[in-house]
């Protein structure tokens, strides 16, 4: 009950983000995205902590992220600024809308055989991240939507077609949360906090850049050290992957 309360939780960020564009309250409406991040981040945590996965939730997991990750930021994108541009506009929108749709059903699938280590491609709650981030910043700063059409326009091309590329995007699932961290760690975790309090769009939507360019970073690094750059698995730290890089 407790993992799929939290992923309905995140369907509902995303719901209400949707109402909040159709009422014109595109402030409420990022914020919608941005809770239903946080709890798509913990529920499947949530999940393995309690002993309480489930093919049910997995399915529920996907269907809430193609709504708060994938129908709703096309949404937003479009009734915000991408209107003015007519069929251009509707047309970016559902491009990032379809390859949200094509990401999740490629995880999926590939889940047994891709590098836990490693998404493939830019997961969709970052992709949603950068669409809403790039919203937010510019209400922020009181810049007309209808100025910035075309970069909302590259902005939503950008994410969705990251989306599904092959470009490895570092997971964060080898941080375990019950192994004792160094007392530094906790420190930077406090200067991280009173960082983002200092201007809190900006400084996320420059986190949210940094992160969906950090995959093409570590695709021309490991290019350049002649390391396989498929995300296919290539470690044999579970049982489950042994073999499968052969």
């Amino acid at each position: 009950m407790l993992p799929n309360m939290i992923t309905l939780a995140a369907l509902f960020g995303g719901f209400y983000a949707i109402v909040m564009a159709m009422n014109g309250r595109f402030d409420l409406a990022t914020v919608g995205i941005l809770c239903a991040m946080v709890l798509d981040s913990l529920d499947g945590r949530v999940a393995r902590m309690t002993n309480t996965q489930s093919a049910f939730g997995e399915q529920m997991d996907s269907l809430s992220d193609m709504v708060s990750f994938g129908a709703a930021p096309a949404l937003i994108a479009y009734v915000w600024g991408l209107k003015g541009l007519g069929r251009w506009g509707w047309i970016a929108a559902f491009v990032y809308c379809a390859c949200a749709a094509l990401r999740l059903a490629r995880f999926n699938v590939n889940t047994a055989v891709v590098d836990k280590r490693y998404f493939q491609g830019l997961p969709s709650p970052a992709a949603a991240a950068l669409v809403t981030g790039f919203i937010w910043i510019m209400m922020e700063n009181a810049i007309d939507p209808q100025s910035v059409a075309w970069w909302m326009f590259a902005v939503a091309l950008f994410s969705g077609l990251t989306m599904v590329t092959n470009v490895p995007f570092y997971s964060f699932k080898d941080m375990h949360m019950k192994k004792t961290v160094p007392f530094v760690s906790l420190v930077l975790v406090a200067l991280g906090i009173a960082v983002v309090n200092i201007d809190p769009p900006t400084v996320l939507f420059a986190i949210f850049v940094g992160y969906g360019l950090s995959g093409y970073a570590i695709y021309i690094w490991r290019k350049a050290k002649g390391q396989p750059t498929s995300m296919i698995s290539t470690s044999t730290d579970e049982p489950e992957e042994r073999g499968l890089h052969q």
